[in-house]
């Protein structure tokens, strides 16, 4: 448990950047021991990698964008799924230099039992809050982040 946010302190950059990290951190660790204790060795960000491919093919650079890594670390990171079958790169008729990802029907049936892994994590994370609360929370949550990544 972290020690609460003294008052005079709440409001500091500092304090609320430290905040984001530690429920960034807790959140990611979180998620790392439901999957391990689900019986699925994945990282976060494999697990992030994975639910970006659930919507179709992507490249490697909308994962590593959607996974906030750099391409090489992606590369790595879909090396080892690939290795265990989870998904195939297909070369882009189009562009011999592209590569689509897609999950194959092993990743498929993961994903199913690794979604409700995502769900449990979320619901500890959420828990005590009704629905307006949880909306209102990712609608601040939303806000700093644009706030923050806005170019005025």
């Amino acid at each position: 448990m972290h020690a609460p946010i003294p008052n005079s302190e709440a409001c500091s950059g500092s304090a609320l950047g430290l905040l984001f990290r530690q429920t960034r951190d807790a959140m990611w660790a979180r998620m790392e021991r439901e999957l391990a204790a689900a019986g699925h060795e994945l990282t976060f960000s494999q697990f992030i990698a994975m639910k970006k491919l659930t919507q179709g093919a992507a490249s490697v650079t909308d994962l590593a964008r959607t996974a906030d890594l750099n391409p090489g670390a992606m590369t790595r990171l879909l090396d080892k799924l690939e290795a265990r079958g989870l998904l195939v790169r297909v070369a882009d008729p189009g562009d011999r230099r592209a590569l689509h990802i897609h999950l194959t029907e092993a990743g498929r049936t993961m994903w199913r039992d690794i979604d409700q892994c995502g769900q449990r994590v979320r619901e500890r994370a959420l828990h005590g809050m009704d629905e307006a609360t949880r909306t209102r929370l990712t609608r601040l949550l939303e806000q700093a982040r644009d706030n923050l990544l806005s170019q005025d």
